[in-house]
This record gives structure tokens, sequence and C-alpha cells, in this order.
């Protein structure tokens, strides 16, 4: 179900922009504190309701100002993660997920809980209270309960931002490995630069409620304006990747559509998908293969635009 949101309104928060998202795709949101970032997640989960707003799931609305169709939060199918986790501390983490099952028959509920867990790396904590659990932990019941509504639309709010970075990455790999299983439209909120990078498909960026750039990472961080409204220095590409092998040398040998990679070794296991950031002050173009250099990279490209602003940015290549 394709989730279509237009959002306008003039205060207290200015909103004037407009975005869909495919099942099974993650969008970021990014762009700074005061962007509107969080109100457009309010409004798609109904506890926010601008001047003039749509909001369509699979053709379905569930907001449309201007004929006055509102439905409320509860009978929006919505899963939201926050980056408080919310959850209930007298209740165990089992209990937590099934409260938010109010739809599905009662004898089904604990069963299914207890998959949901599974599947975000907690079987065998489902007895655990949230004070006895991590940060990591906790947000992952935080997860399984926002899918414990089977919803339709999975919305995200900073939810990785309180935990630390060695946790972060486990979580990463839960919600990717999640993608696997869920098709759903997913809209994350978050100030990580290298998180949107990560998970989302494309990223959408907002400055003061306004859309400023929206496209693919790799269209994103090549695009002046956005990175000035991200506070980004400079431009660079974007290639998906995957590790092929670990030399001896101390480098990971990835594989790419333009060829092979190298770069300092990544401690990922073969076969991991991932994305790489090229900067543009470490890409050299030449009509001719270089020689005499140290540079282990050297891939075919076409320029195919270049781009003049008040800022350096690099030519884009493919």
């Amino acid at each position: 179900m394709t989730l279509q949101v237009v959002l306008k309104s003039d205060g207290p928060i200015a909103l004037n922009l407009s975005f869909s998202v495919r099942p099974g795709e993650v969008l970021a949101l990014v762009g700074p504190s005061g962007a509107g970032k969080s109100t457009v997640l309010r409004t798609i989960a109904g506890l926010w309701r601008p001047d003039a707003a749509q909001v369509l799931v699979g053709g379905e609305v569930w907001l449309d100002r201007a004929s006055g169709r509102d439905l409320p939060p509860h009978q929006r199918a919505v899963g939201m993660v926050f980056q408080s986790y919310a959850l209930f501390p007298h209740l165990d983490a089992l209990d937590n997920v099934v409260l938010a099952m109010r739809h599905v028959p009662r004898m089904q509920r604990k069963p299914r809980a207890r998959e949901l867990l599974a599947l975000v790396g907690l079987a065998g904590f489902e007895d655990r209270r949230p004070a006895d659990l991590s940060g990591g932990q906790q947000q992952r019941v935080a997860v399984a309960r926002a899918l414990a509504r089977d919803p339709e639309v999975l919305l995200l709010d900073e939810p990785f931002s309180a935990v630390d970075r060695p946790t972060r990455e486990g979580l990463y790999d839960a919600l990717l490995a999640l993608r696997a299983t869920f098709s759903m439209p997913v809209v994350l909120v978050t100030h990580d630069m290298d998180e949107a990078q990560r998970l989302a498909d494309r990223m959408l960026v907002l400055d003061r409620g306004r859309a400023v750039a929206a496209g693919s990472a790799a269209e994103v961080l090549s695009d002046p304006a956005a990175l000035r409204v991200l506070g980004l220095r400079e431009a660079g590409a974007m290639i998906a990747a995957v590790v092929e092998g670990h030399e001896a040398d101390g480098l990971s040998r990835l594989a790419t559509a333009a060829g092979p990679v190298f770069v300092p070794r990544v401690d990922m296991a073969i076969g991991a998908r991932l994305r790489l950031r090229i900067p543009a002050h470490e890409v050299m173009i030449s009509l001719t293969p270089p020689v005499g250099l140290s540079a282990l990279n050297v891939l075919p490209v076409v320029v195919v635009a270049v781009v003049k602003r008040h800022q350096p940015v690099a030519p884009a290549v493919k």
C-alpha cells in the first residue's frame, strides 16, 4: 500500500510539502531541528492536523481536511517507534507487545507476540521488564510492539538516537532484516546522516517545513542546496556495494556495479550489503587511466552533468 501525503499549514508550525512512499520503501526525513520532521509523522499518525492536508494509504483516505474526513489515531493502521521507547514499566516485554494486539483474537495474542520478539532478536527475554533490559533491547521491544498492530505504515521518530553506536549497529541490522518480512511504507525521522544513508531508499530534506531536495542518498548528497541545509561541507557520491573479500594487507574488497573497490577493512561478513560514500575531494577525474599513482581504485565513469554553484561541487558521475 502506497502512502501519499500532502501537507500545508501556515502555523504555528509551517508546512508546505508532498511526498509518497511505496510498499517496502524507507523514506528518511532529514533536516535541521524545527524543520517539521516530527510534525509530519504526527500528522500521518493522526496526532496533528494542518490547515490543509491529505493522507492516503493504498487509496484509503485517512485525512482530508477539505472533505472533513479524519480517522482518529486508533483507527489508523500505524506502527510508531519513538526515541524514548515509551514502554509500560510495570509490564514485561511480552505483555508490552500483547497490549498492541486488541485487533487479534485473545488466544492468538501471546503466541504472536513471542514470534515478534523472536523476530527482533529477543527470544528468551519475554518475562523481563523494561528496567531489566538494555536500551537497545527496550527499543527492540518497541519495534515488536509497533509491528504487533499489523501496521500499513511504520513511523520511526529518531528511534536509535538514545543508544550508543555499537547498539545502534545491531538495531540497523535488525531493521534491515525486518524489511524482508514486512512490506509496508516506512518513514524514518533522523538527524544522523550515516543512519539515513544506511537505512533509507530515498531521502527528503526539509527546511522550515518545505522540501529542499528529494531523491536517493546519492542524489541528495550531490545537491548543493541540500548540503547547505544539512550542514555538510561537501558533495559526494553514493554507491551500493557487497563485501566480496578481506585481503591480507588489511583491506576489504567490495563489489560494485562499476567494478571492485578496495577500502580499509570493514568488520562485516562476506556477502554483506552496504552503501559506500565517496567524498568529492577523494575523486580525481582523468581522460586516461592514471599511471605512477598509488591509487587502488580506478573506475570507468561518464560525466553526465557539470553544475556550477556558489560553492564548488564535484561533477556528477555514473
